[in-house]
């Protein structure tokens, strides 16, 4: 039987561009996460995660491989997602407790518990249902959970995250499946022309000097948009793009606004 796949048993592990310490972080796995194993190269394994077929490496002493059988009874199973920010949870095969972050994802939790590979969980936190209809309004009251976190770039938790790893975990807490990347967002939903016809939780993206997308929020009631810009913020937004009151400038040109919900 194959073990080419895994699962994420730590709070989080950097996922990065190369197979190096010192190459970027490009995205995160948090608890839960499935991924494919593609190959490997010295101490490090390329990885395709399955929530959305991103690929980088991660160090091999952060793995916890398990059999085919074993994935897809784990990717079969209902999955519940957290909404607390931070909350402890027991390996009891282990017997230790460690903190889990908000969208962690737990495979067939019920009465509290779940397994994985050779393990066993214990989880009396907060935890919603995936998938499940999206609403506006919860991804609106998802957003505020990440606010004034740091920016940093292929971060997706509340103490480090980038803007597409920020709609992505919303989204997420939502029910809604999005695609890691700026760029790959936006070509999911349905196209809104004017601004004035979107609504609070659609997707905004903002283009560069060179006219690539590289930037995206979501939009807020009252015309603001929540976005990660050095630290999860909101501004106010109009046709043109983001506008900073503390700087009285505009710093993203508005590009496209698709509909998700």
């Amino acid at each position: 039987m194959s073990n080419n796949f895994g699962f994420c048993h730590h709070s989080l592990i950097p996922v990065r561009s190369e197979p190096a310490h010192q190459s970027e972080m490009c995205t995160q796995l948090l608890f839960g996460e499935l991924y494919a194993i593609l190959d490997s190269f010295e101490d490090w394994l390329h990885i395709r995660i399955i929530y959305d077929n991103y690929e980088g490496w991660i160090d091999k002493k952060s793995i916890n491989q398990i059999g085919e059988e074993e994935f897809k009874r784990l990717q079969d199973l209902p999955c519940k997602v957290t909404t607390e920010v931070v909350q402890l949870i027991e390996n009891r095969s282990l017997q230790y407790y460690f903190p889990i972050l908000i969208g962690s994802s737990l495979h067939g939790l019920e009465n509290n518990s779940f397994s994985a590979g050779n393990e066993e969980f214990f989880f009396e936190g907060d935890a919603v249902d995936i998938p499940q209809p999206g609403e506006r309004n919860r991804v609106i009251e998802m957003a505020a959970m990440y606010l004034h976190a740091p920016y940093t770039w292929g971060g997706r938790s509340p103490f480090g995250i980038d803007c597409s790893g920020l709609t992505q975990m919303v989204y997420k807490l939502a029910g809604v499946q999005l695609l890691r990347d700026a760029t790959q967002q936006a070509t999911q939903g349905e196209t809104i022309s004017f601004i004035s016809d979107a609504r609070p939780g659609d997707l905004l993206f903002f283009d560069d000097e060179e006219g690539m997308i590289s930037h995206t929020g979501i939009l807020m009631p009252d015309q603001r948009v929540i976005h990660a810009s050095g630290f999860v913020r909101v501004d106010k937004i109009d046709h043109q793009g983001i506008f900073n009151a503390s700087s009285g400038k505009y710093t993203h040109k508005l590009r496209l606004i698709k509909k998700i919900l």
